[in-house]
């Protein structure tokens, strides 16, 4: 997938993923929810009122998505909104997904919330290749918060060969300094902990 939209669809098609938050303990939350809505931007989903999930996406918006298929990954970490014309945006989603009327049958459905994904990044990774192959993209924003930490080799590499022989992926390139790929890498932290010279920074 080497597109943001092939992405959000993944996830549409999967319909079924993961979403996790952070309690107001500070305790770690997650549970199986749907995709509702995709627009080639950003993914939709709705909760009811009464849960804990939507008591703690009022207080903390903060999400981490996870959808998987076939060794295939797509994860966003961002934040959340709330969207306002909440009988418009229930009344489209039970429209998408016909199967929500036999749970929220008639009015049932307005305890219902939508949320859409404002903003935050995604990644794609793709176990089934070899090497690995990974991709991040943005979504409405500018920033690279999350998955732009990557293993580096620095300056002081001596070009002794450990890290590239070592590495489970064969995701290091020869070079002054040498090069890892970080659209192959696992960041695994094998290179780093074999190399001689600590050569390489740790990102974390």
């Amino acid at each position: 997938m080497d597109s943001k939209q092939d992405c959000l669809k993944f996830l549409r098609e999967l319909i079924d993923t993961t979403i996790a938050t952070v309690d107001k303990d500070g305790n770690p939350q997650s549970r199986v929810i749907d995709v509702m809505l995709e627009d080639g931007e950003t993914v939709y989903f709705l909760t009811a009122r009464g849960k804990r999930f939507y008591k703690q996406l009022q207080e903390n918006n903060h999400i981490a998505l996870v959808g998987l298929k076939d060794n295939k990954t797509v994860r966003i970490i961002g934040e959340v909104k709330q969207l306002e014309d909440q009988h418009k945006w229930i009344d489209k989603m039970f429209e998408k997904n016909k199967y929500m009327n036999n749970v929220y049958p008639g009015d049932a459905r307005y305890i219902l919330e939508p949320f859409k994904v404002e903003c935050g990044e995604m990644e794609f990774f793709d176990l089934t290749q070899k090497p690995i192959y990974r991709k991040t993209f943005k979504i409405n924003t500018e920033e690279s918060t999350y998955f732009n930490k990557k293993y580096v080799i620095t300056d002081n590499c001596i070009e002794c060969d450990v890290c590239k022989a070592t590495c489970p992926q064969n995701a290091i390139e020869e070079g002054s300094p040498y090069h890892i790929m970080p659209n192959h890498c696992l960041d695994c932290g094998t290179c780093y902990e074999n190399c001689p010279v600590n050569a390489i920074e740790d990102p974390y």
